[in-house]
């Protein structure tokens, strides 16, 4: 490692961050008792909240994917008035605190709330569901995939979209043949981020869908409850999660380089044209 051109008391202090963010893995890994590694978290109990976990992740992924990349494009390629402020609310729910999301969420679809009381006299209640859990987890996941895709769509910026245009290709066909090609990478590093995001939510969770065994305990809130009947059960689930969420920073930052390829792809000469457009 090249230090050489930062002052000493700079890496030290580096190095003291680094160490408070890893200590505690250490010693939670440490904690696990291993012989009973595997009896711990395949129980019936953990294995129902990681398959809803999994099952409520990738469902609250696929709506951020569905309704954060057309807000994504309206923040990135269009203006209008109040931007600053839509985007704002956009990404509220980043330094929103869960639990405070659960009861704007419970208020808004509860058996009670602002909508909730017109799907109850339709015999159809949100809250303390399934579907308040997928909810939950995109409500708190969808800013990571918007943040993300509007940075890449400003990187690229208009150029080959304007040539499209130009010649004579629709808005549906510059869209799909040019945008979302040279952006797929900040699409998919913020489709991961949102997924790790959703698996690993408590809070919002916990106050609009409960803690119904095989319905809303997702892993973070059976990590909770065996907190206090079984630690150690709670340190091998820990774990679990620490795994995936190693896996999925090593899988968004591999997607880093293709996110460079994309910005020089729009920085090509004017006689070479990105090959959506061949």
């Amino acid at each position: 490692m090249n230090t050489a051109a930062l002052p000493r008391w700079v890496v030290a202090v580096a190095v003291v961050g680094g160490l408070f963010l890893v200590l505690p893995l250490v010693a939670m890994a440490l904690r696990v008792d291993w012989p009973r590694f595997v009896p711990l978290v395949t129980s019936d109990s953990a294995r129902a909240a990681l398959l809803l976990s999994l099952r409520t992740s990738l469902s609250a992924t696929a709506v951020c994917v569905i309704v954060g990349v057309p807000m994504a494009l309206v923040l990135a390629r269009t203006s209008f008035r109040g931007q600053r402020l839509v985007r704002s609310l956009v990404l509220l729910p980043l330094v929103l605190p869960p639990v405070v999301g659960g009861i704007a969420l419970l208020y808004t679809f509860g058996r009670r709330g602002l909508l909730g009381s017109s799907f109850s006299a339709l015999g159809i209640d949100i809250a303390f569901s399934t579907t308040a859990v997928v909810m939950s987890q995109a409500f708190v996941a969808l800013p990571f995939l918007v943040l993300s895709l509007e940075g890449a769509l400003r990187s690229v910026g208009t150029r080959y979209e304007a040539v499209g245009a130009t010649l004579g290709a629709g808005r549906w066909t510059v869209l799909r043949r040019i945008t979302l090609p040279l952006v797929l990478p900040g699409l998919v590093s913020g489709a991961v981020l949102s997924f790790a995001r959703a698996l690993g939510e408590f809070g919002a969770t916990l106050t609009f869908a409960g803690s119904l065994e095989g319905t809303t305990r997702t892993l973070p809130l059976e990590i909770y409850l065996q907190r206090e009947t079984d630690p150690d059960a709670a340190v091998a689930l820990s774990l679990i999660l620490v795994v995936v969420a190693i896996a999925v920073v090593g899988v968004a930052h591999r997607v880093r380089p293709l996110d460079r390829l994309a910005v020089t792809a729009a920085g090509t000469p004017p006689g070479r044209a990105p090959e959506a457009m061949r």
